[in-house]
């Protein structure tokens, strides 16, 4: 739910105390000439650049002491140097050019490559907060990507066709079993985790790595950052909540630790809701960060959170004769993760081990009747990597889960136990000076069906010219049905889809364009025969209700479409805008489908601007974002009678949004200060997400926004003298 928007507050005082490094230098062959469109990144990180049309670069990093510089330029041997950070003179590295026309497809971040990790659409955590209609939040910030759809009354990513379920969230490699706030009817929630844990914040709309699995549409992964950024203590307050945080830092270790509580009156009583609300949303909660660093290659981190909210609700329920039913819900989740990482023979080996451990428990009644839930699991993985002459690498992984799961539907107690386990390798191998390959297996087993697959993966990319390419990639995903069909028929198989994607792109001048196009192939979905032996199935459009009828594998379908995105950082100094439109056509024969049809979720087209402009001399920041999305498809009981000409023919009106937000940084007796505003659908349009009827057919209700027009102001203080604020990063 967009409610937790507490999250902001600590979100946008991190991003602007900033105490990093700055790396510069110039990139020239052996004769002095510059060399423009170089790549220059520390290895292990996310931070680099690419040199400009005098071959200079400059690039900010937390890492400190020492670290791997590499260098990388069409025709060129690569460059790699240890270098120490905290040098403040400029690099200059001369190149020689390649005897054996071996040399890497080079793009930058945001863009796609055979290597997985810079094939994806990438943003930065400053991206995500200081976007308008993102509300600081990293899910939210994914859907103004090419390839994602908004689906306003349900919570998740919905990629290329795909329903929320088949995106799953990675934090350092490790699985995610609940990264939103517990889901309620028609609101849809926010993701718990906030955008400056992160150093980078990658998003794959398909085709991704044979190292994720369980995931029929998308990844979004997640990598925490190294070292905090900030020192001393910081204090907040907003019209949702109030919050406190503390970050210190040693030369070795660091830790973070926030507290927070919420209640959402005080933001209620200013911005009318369209829910009817019996117990305003009440949280608190607190998590602890810490990094240690037991050697020079070593680094070992572990992150805790615990979250409590209780809110309660009276939603429209047209299976209902009052047209209305009660909600309470009391959430608690628990969630911690620590991951180990480390290289040795100079860093041509490299391991990277996690284990993580969730709770999440939801005390959820209806009309007073018990619908709680809860999950538990249990998770471990180890990955090496073996880098090789001429940037070819190879890497070995598995990992282990074990899932608890456990569900009440009206009174009755539904258990699940899974053991999954995974082994997957995966190579890169650059074939000439423009040409790599990576070639990924993957090979999954779920205990609770008692199924194996195997997935091959398959991604190139071809270098056009010096900042341009094109990429193809292919690969089969598989993913264990969803839960609710396992508690009542353990015998399905694994669903599957087959990813089949082409992309070329440009990056300049810090410009970027891309065009993709993107053909998934769905086989095994799980279908349910609700109808009487012999007879047709009986539709029902309760998005709530728990499925009782017969299940098999026999559903497929298919998605078909094609994204452009362009983004100009360069022509309007200051102004950062982008652009994307997305286009896909989708049918699927599942779940209760009579026939093969387009899915409720899905919204042919969709369209994103967002811009957003520093202004250096008032130490301001405003962005601006405008979405639109054509109308969805929604079931109407009134058409039965036309057969399947009828099913989910009928569309919702277009989906269109104006956000503004606003952030203003200065100082109190030198402590920074951050004060921010931002305001939701500023010209207040009506909108529907999809309509559901009453039982006997005669009502249509529209199912809407929380609240059409909302506005939220803020702000934050950090009681440190220290705090800076990096401009370039706005």
């Amino acid at each position: 739910m967009k409610l937790l928007y507490f999250l902001s507050a600590y979100l946008l005082l991190e991003m602007t105390a900033s105490a990093q490094i700055t790396l510069s230098g110039r990139i020239t062959d052996a004769k002095g000439h510059a060399l423009p469109g170089a790549n220059v990144f520390l290895r292990g990180t996310y931070d680099g650049a690419n040199t400009d049309s005098t071959g200079t670069f400059r690039f900010t990093t937390a890492r400190k002491d020492t670290a791997t510089l590499l260098v990388s330029y069409i025709g060129y041997d690569s460059y790699v140097k240890r270098i120490n950070t905290n040098t403040t003179a400029p690099f200059t590295i001369q190149l020689t050019e390649s005897a054996n026309e071996l040399n890497t497809v080079v793009i930058t971040a945001g863009s796609f490559e055979a290597s997985d990790e810079k094939r994806m659409t990438m943003l930065k955590p400053m991206d995500i907060v200081t976007t308008a209609g993102a509300n600081a939040d990293i899910t939210a910030a994914m859907n103004l990507l090419p390839g994602t759809q908004r689906v306003g009354e349900q919570t998740g990513l919905f990629v290329r066709g795909g329903s929320g379920e088949e995106a799953k969230v990675v934090i350092d490699g490790m699985i995610v079993q609940n990264p939103y706030f517990s889901s309620m009817p028609d609101v849809q929630s926010r993701g718990r985790f906030q955008p400056f844990m992160f150093k980078g914040t990658s998003f794959s709309t398909g085709g991704y790595s044979a190292q994720y699995g369980q995931a029929l549409s998308s990844v979004l992964l997640l990598n925490t950052t190294d070292k905090t950024q900030t020192e001393g203590v910081s204090l907040s307050l907003n019209l949702a909540n109030a919050g406190i945080s503390y970050d210190h830092a040693t030369e070795k270790s660091s830790i973070s630790a926030t507290g927070y509580y919420g209640n959402l009156k005080p933001l209620f009583a200013l911005v009318h809701q369209t829910v009817d609300w019996t117990h305003v949303p009440e949280f608190a909660g607190s998590s602890l960060t810490y990094r240690l660093q037991p050697s020079k290659t070593g680094l070992l981190k572990f992150y805790g959170m615990y979250s409590d909210s209780n809110l309660g609700m009276n939603f429209i329920d047209p299976s209902n004769e009052a047209g209305k039913t009660a909600l309470q819900q009391h959430n608690r989740n628990f969630f911690t993760t620590s991951t180990y990482t480390d290289s040795w023979a100079d860093g041509r080996w490299l391991l990277h081990s996690g284990l993580s451990y969730s709770y999440d428990t939801d005390a959820t009644t209806y009309s007073g009747v018990d619908f709680g839930r809860s999950s538990e699991q249990l998770q471990g993985r180890v990955v090496l990597t073996r880098l090789l002459p001429s940037n070819n690498s190879i890497l070995f992984g598995t990992e282990a889960h074990a899932i608890t799961l456990k569900n009440a539907v009206q009174g009755i107690n539904y258990w699940l136990h899974d053991n999954y386990g995974a082994l997957f390798v995966e190579s890169q191998t650059y074939l000439g000076r423009n040409l790599a390959v990576q070639l990924g297996l993957r090979a999954e087993y779920s205990s609770v069906i008692n199924r194996f697959n195997l997935a091959p993966r398959v991604s190139m990319a071809y270098k056009t010219g010096l900042y341009s390419q094109i990429s193809l990639a292919y690969g089969q995903f598989y993913q264990t049905p969803d839960y609710r069909y396992l508690y009542l028929n353990t015998s399905l198989d694994f669903e599957r889809a087959d990813h089949l994607i082409l992309n070329y792109q440009i990056i300049k001048n810090k410009r970027t364009f891309r065009v993709e196009t993107f053909y998934k192939n769905y086989a095994q979905l799980v279908r349910e025969f609700t109808g009487q032996p012999g007879m047709p199935t009986q539709y029902d459009a309760n998005p709530y209700r728990f499925p009782w009828g017969r299940t098999d594998n026999s559903g497929n379908g298919y998605a078909q479409g094609f994204d452009v995105f362009w983004r100009d950082q360069k022509t309007v100094k200051g102004l950062d805008y982008w652009i994307t439109y997305s286009y896909v056509d989708t049918k699927r024969l599942f779940q209760q489908f009579r026939i093969a049809a387009t899915p409720t979720f899905i919204s042919n087209h969709n369209v994103s601007l967002i811009t957003k402009r520093y202004f250096e001399k008032i130490s301001t920041n405003l962005a601006l974002t405008y979405t639109l999305s054509s109308g969805r498809p929604y079931y109407n009981p009134n058409r039965i009678d036309e057969g399947d000409k009828g099913f989910l023919a009928d569309r919702t009106p277009v989906v269109n949004n104006l956000s503004f937000s606003a952030s203003h940084i200065t100082r109190i007796k030198k402590n920074l200060v951050v004060l921010y505003a931002s305001v939701d659908n500023i010209l207040d349009t009506r909108n529907v997400y999809t309509y559901r009827y009453t039982s006997d057919n005669k009502t249509r209700y529209a199912v809407g926004p929380q609240s059409y027009r909302s506005f939220f102001v803020g702000g934050m203080i950090m009681l440190s003298k220290k705090a800076k604020v990096n401009v370039n990063e706005l």
